[in-house]
């Protein structure tokens, strides 16, 4: 692997208002010396804005933080910013997420993950031309929903993932082929990441913990799927930003392979916690959380306001990572405990909503 020095360097920083990217350049403003971050996002209402916005300005109190409110599948401002900035180092996090979304909105995929990444790929391509400065490591987010129904756990990257059970899981998989693509023919290094359910302070209301904190803290009655017998790798969002930071400083090596070409420097990983936790387990984690930060009534009846259902179309019952290439590359595991990171978590509602 080449090593990649963070310092002095501008960084793009794609969903840039989203979770993980609001953590991502919070972390590199804290850690890297000189560092410019150019944020992009198109601040878009599938989830509540405000928490786009409080992410966001936080991260403008650095004066060399640069937003740019747009899409990423909007070719013309991606070729604008990657020629005004020339950055180094590209993480591209901005994507449609959610895998029920994708039943009912297949367009916001196709615009953001297949069109903008491609968009992404592009310019990193152009950055090698003549008097530009290349992109020395693009590193993306993939998601652990390319696994599909894969029955074998732990997951493992070294797995066939060909039958994704969700839109959002094939255009998650279709990055991994483009980038694989774009490595090959343009030496371009780049680094996939597959994230298992994270979680943590100021996340996506759209996932599971943060709808059933919604609920429960209004007295409504939580369901929870597959009568429960669901398991998640569930990951803290500081582990998965410690994940990427380490990720971002190792490109994977260009080689030139015995028919003279260059072999692709392109590399995928798993960044999950390797410990499923039982979702009915998760749940009461998070209730006796929520009534210790005082969300909930110190005598609330959890019992009452919990059904358990049949499975949802295009979930999963297991996720489950391998991450001992993880570990082996990058000396990383993430290790935080369940009760911490939902601790954190019901601490921020407490403050944010109440």
């Amino acid at each position: 692997m080449s090593f990649v020095d963070l310092n002095n360097k501008t960084i793009l920083v794609t969903g840039a208002a989203g979770f993980i990217g609001s953590n991502l350049v919070k972390r590199l403003y804290e850690d890297v010396e000189d560092v410019t971050v150019i944020g992009i996002d198109n601040m878009n209402d599938y989830y509540d804005v405000r928490l786009k916005e409080a992410r966001l300005a936080e991260l403008s109190a650095h004066p060399s933080f640069i937003f740019i409110k747009g899409s990423i599948a909007d070719k013309k401002l991606v070729n604008k910013a990657f020629e005004q900035y020339r950055p180094q180092v590209v993480v591209n996090l901005a994507a449609q997420a959610g895998v029920r979304y994708s039943i009912i909105n297949p367009d916001a995929y196709m615009e953001s993950n297949l069109i903008g990444f491609y968009n992404i790929l592009e310019a990193c391509r152009h950055s090698y031309d003549e008097g530009y400065t290349p992109v020395e490591h693009l590193v993306y987010a993939s998601s652990s929903s390319v696994y599909g129904s894969n029955k074998k756990v732990p997951y493992s990257t070294e797995d066939k993932v060909d039958h994704p059970v969700s839109l959002y899981a094939a255009t998650k998989k279709s990055n991994e082929l483009m980038a694989h693509a774009y490595a090959k023919l343009y030496n371009i290094p780049s680094t996939g990441l597959r994230f298992f359910t994270v979680y943590g302070p100021a996340g996506r209301p759209d996932m599971a913990y943060f709808g059933f904190t919604n609920k429960l803290a209004n007295g409504e009655t939580i369901k929870i799927f597959n009568y429960g017998n669901c398991k998640r790798d569930f990951t803290y969002v500081d582990d998965i930003i410690e994940g990427i930071v380490r990720v971002m400083q190792k490109a994977p090596d260009k080689v030139i392979g015995e028919d003279g070409l260059p072999l692709p420097p392109y590399a995928v990983y798993n960044i999950g916690n390797n410990k499923p936790e039982n979702l009915l387990d998760f749940v009461q984690i998070l209730s006796e959380e929520l009534v210790r930060s005082g969300v909930l009534p110190q005598d609330y009846d959890f019992e009452a306001h919990k059904e358990l259902v049949p499975m949802q179309p295009g979930d999963v019952p297991v996720t489950y990572a391998d991450t001992s290439a993880l570990e082996r590359d990058f000396g990383f595991k993430p290790s935080t405990d369940l009760r911490i990171g939902l601790r954190k978590f019901a601490e921020w509602y407490k403050d944010f909503y109440m």
